[in-house]
């Protein structure tokens, strides 16, 4: 069974044809990729790496708080920069140990070319078994 996370409040809206999160089973959340897009103004954050990285994470933590979640929970993110340098590595990792803490999750990195801003990630949360099962 897959319950659709389409709207949080106070959080990003999708951009396109896609749902912000599927909670699959009732236990694991889906997290589609999260850009950085300031969900108060509805216009992407044009900004450092580490800026963008903090402002695609706040939008996660808020994707994963309302399907019942926390961000220790986090399975596996897929991050996706550009471009893909030494500089920027260390950029966002930097912001991205402040979200995870000492047992952060698996993770992937990827170069890529985006659209209009430079980093982008997706992943997969493992629910507490008193989550709600559907959103």
């Amino acid at each position: 069974m897959k319950t659709l996370v389409r709207e949080v409040s106070g959080g990003p809206r999708a951009v396109g044809p896609y749902s912000l999160g599927a909670i699959v089973s009732g236990r694991l959340l889906f997290v589609s990729g999260q850009v950085p897009l300031n969900p108060s103004t509805g216009k992407m954050e044009r900004g450092t790496i580490a800026q963008q990285t903090e402002r695609v994470l706040l939008n996660i933590q808020t994707i994963v708080e309302a399907a019942g979640g926390k961000m220790d929970r986090v399975a596996n993110c897929r991050v996706y920069l550009q471009p893909l340098t030494p500089e920027t590595f260390a950029a966002m990792n930097e912001v991205y140990a402040k979200f995870f803490g000492k047992n952060p999750p698996t993770r992937s990195t990827i170069g890529c070319q985006l659209l209009g801003f430079d980093v982008e990630i997706d992943c997969v949360v493992a629910l507490d078994a008193d989550a709600p099962e559907s959103r």
